[in-house]
This record gives C-alpha cells, structure tokens and sequence, in this order.
C-alpha cells in the first residue's frame, strides 16, 4: 500500500530533525572530547582537540557538505538530498560510536560533518518552498526549535550518562544513529518541492551542471549583495555561537566547575533556547524584522559580556551568561538566517547559495576553533577570546539590523519578481 505523502506541519517535522541532528553532534563532541582525550590522546595540549572539533559537523566537515549538498539540491531536486544524507550520517555516527582509536574518531566526526552539512540548507529551502506565506518563518522557526532541543537532550543525556564515562559518550552518539535511521524513513513519504519543479522549467529539462549553478548564481549583482549581507551576519554571530556550542563545558571547567554542573549549566541555558525560540515563532511573522533581529543581538552582547567582564569565582556570572545567552538565541542571527535566505534567493539558486553561505561560516567557525582552545588554556584566555567574541557579535548586530530585508509577509514568487524582475528558470547551456 502506497504511503500517503507528508505535508504541512508533519512535512515540516520531518525535514527540521536535520537540524536536531546538527546540533546535538556538535553537544556530542563537546561532552566527549574529555573522555576522547583520555582513552586516545591524554597528552593533548588542545591541538588535537581543536582538530577534531574544526572538522566536524561544528566547522570544516559541515562546510564542505554544504558547498556540495547546496548545488545537488539545487540540481536534482530537495529530496534528493533527503534520500541519501542521513544513511551517511548514521555510518559516521556507527564508526563514532564503536571507534578504537584516533584516525577511527576523526573519520566518523567527518563523515557526520558532511552529512550535516549537505542537509541543512535543503531543509530551509525546502520549508520555505512547502510553508504558507504568512507563516513562513513560523515555519522555518520550528527548525531552530528542533536545532535547540539536540544541545538540551544531549547535555541532559550526557549529564545522565556522566559515570559511565567513555561507553556514556559512544551511547549519546548511538542515540543520534537512530534518530537518524528513523528520520530516515519517516522522510520516504516527502514529496518534491513543486516550487522547485516549475522553476525547473519542465519535467524534461536538462538540470545545469554544479560549475553552471555557480556562474548563474554569480552573475547577478543581487545574489551577490545577498550573499556578502547573509554571510556577515551569519558568520560573525556564528563565531560566539559556535564556541558556546562545542567549548563551554571546557569555558566552565576554566572557571572551576566540575563535568556534570557543566552540563547541568548548559542544559539550563538550552532550555531557554527552546523557550526563546518558541516565542520568536510567534513573533517572526508579526514584529518588523529589524527591531525583532536587534533585540536578539544586544542579548547575545549582554551575555558575553557578563561572562568575561563578570567575576568567575561568583555564580551570576555563570547562571546570567546561559540564561541570557538562551534568550537570545531565539531571535538569532541564525534564526534570522534560516528565514531571509530562502527569501532573498530565486528558486534555482536558493539551496546553492545557502550552500556557499554555510561553507563559508563553518570554515570560520573551523579556523577560529583551532585557535580557541589554544588561547582559553593561557592566562587570561577567556578575557582574550570573549573580547573577540564580543567584537564579531557586534558587527552582526549592527550589519544585521542595518540590512533587514522588507519582505516579511510576502511570497516567494513576489520577493522574486521584486528583486530580479523577472521570475527566474534553470536556463541551461
């Protein structure tokens, strides 16, 4: 019997576990690193770590999956990707999980970063495309929402599996395998993007090749523009998310916390995460883009200010740093993102760009992590490393708001004609 196919907010379900999967690898290395170092490389002096973190789904890996998953997805079609991306990702997590030695770890991490990498830029166009106008980002929200339940999950189960210590680790990454398998499945009953089908230019049409993609994508000043604008914001704020997300069990054991309270402390802050996000779902359609993005951005500033210029040895600092920081990682930058570049992109150029977006913020995120570990192990590290958080948070912010784009409420199609004057097709050579 035929399975009837997903649609709506079930669709919509579907595709946004790319995200808690994204997620809750990076908490999964972030809460093993320790145990890792311990059975494979115990006189690390965070080199190693560094390594493992840059080409994983935190950084390098992910980078590289999405410069390649953005075109096919562009080329083949949305479900293209979701037919093979999360089988890739279930083997890095397998090779994870029963690794015994280090080339073994850093093999399974790439491969997972690749998966990763591919599939969450499918997953924003592809709810973009399926999502009512006038709950788009509603929509699209519910990606950030299942992105801020995999640190919540995972820093509770690794806080739970604590005594077990390294089979603790090799199990929080057994979980995402299955999650992965099972979302699998679930996503056979997705159907193509009819946005993308009839941007095609017919079910016969010849899909351009990878090289063609981006010569079109770059031959248009307003892609351009929309590809410096996406990738400031997004690679500025990613710089302090991205270093919250993998070193701040390792930010907290610097200021005298044990491993459970670190993980007790993130768990805390992701719970306001979800909270946050679930109110910038109700709000992103509503409030104008500009002051609700501004108001996510001076929260992310408070936060890592408090956090560096707050006095270590007091508890406010580290409890205001999470709580602050997980309210304002609802209207985020990244959420934010998710929402303006499926907008700001023709159809057959949405994923692609995107693609070349999340390539270039996980690179920086991957370089910026060789260093971070570095620098936090000297004297003062964190003061060092906060001023510079602080600095790209700043331009984020400022950039951001300055550049919001006014097509909140509006349909693809009309954003479209707005910006290229013209609705665009694969016109291929």
């Amino acid at each position: 019997m035929a399975r009837r196919p997903l649609t709506g907010w079930k669709a919509t379900a579907a595709v946004s576990m790319s995200n808690y999967i994204d997620s809750g690898s990076i908490i999964a290395i972030a809460t093993s690193l320790t145990f890792w170092r311990q059975a494979y490389f115990p006189d690390d002096d965070g080199t190693v770590a560094g390594l493992l973190a840059a080409f994983s789904a935190n950084a390098f890996g992910a980078a590289i999956g999405a410069l390649i998953g953005g075109p096919l997805c562009d080329k083949y079609g949305r479900k293209f990707i979701y037919t093979y991306d999360l089988l890739l990702y279930a083997l890095g997590g397998i090779i994870v999980a029963l690794t015994a030695n280090l080339p073994m770890l850093f093999t399974g991490f790439v491969i997972i970063g690749l998966a990763v990498g591919a599939s969450v830029p499918a997953g924003w166009t592809y709810i973009a495309e399926l999502a009512p106008t006038n709950q788009r980002g509603k929509h699209i929200g519910a990606t950030q929402l299942a992105w801020s339940f995999g640190p919540f999950l995972g820093f509770g189960l690794a806080a739970a599996l604590t005594p077990l210590g390294l089979l603790g680790s090799r199990l929080v990454f057994a979980h995402l395998v299955v999650i992965a398998l099972a979302t699998w499945w679930i996503r056979r009953g997705l159907e193509e993007s009819g946005t993308w089908q009839t941007a095609k230019g017919g079910a016969q049409a010849r899909p351009p090749s990878m090289w063609q993609a981006f010569r079109k994508l770059f031959s248009r000043r307003v892609n351009i523009t929309a590809l410096v604008f996406l990738a400031v914001i997004y690679t500025c704020w990613n710089q302090a998310a991205s270093q919250n997300g993998i070193f701040l069990p390792t930010i907290l054991d610097s200021m005298g916390y044990e491993t459970l309270q670190t993980d007790l402390f993130s768990m805390l802050s992701w719970g306001f995460v979800i909270v946050s996000t679930l109110v910038f779902m109700q709000l992103v359609d509503r409030v104008p883009y500009r002051w609700h993005y501004l108001a996510g951005g001076a929260l992310a500033l408070v936060s890592w200010v408090v956090l560096v210029f707050g006095p270590s040895d007091a508890a406010w600092t580290a409890f205001g740093y999470t709580i602050i920081w997980g309210l304002s990682a609802g209207p985020s930058a990244q959420a934010f993102y998710s929402v303006w570049s499926p907008e700001l992109f023709a159809t057959p150029y949405r994923s692609g760009a995107q693609g070349i977006v999340f390539f270039v913020v996980r690179l920086a995120s991957g370089l910026i992590s060789l260093i971070f570990p570095v620098i936090l192990a000297r004297e003062n590290g964190l003061v060092i490393d906060g001023l510079i958080l602080i600095g790209f948070l700043v331009v984020a912010t400022v950039v951001g708001t300055v550049g919001a784009p006014r097509t909140q409420g509006r349909s693809l199609e009309d954003i479209e004609l707005e910006r290229y004057g013209e609705h665009v097709t694969n016109e291929n050579a």
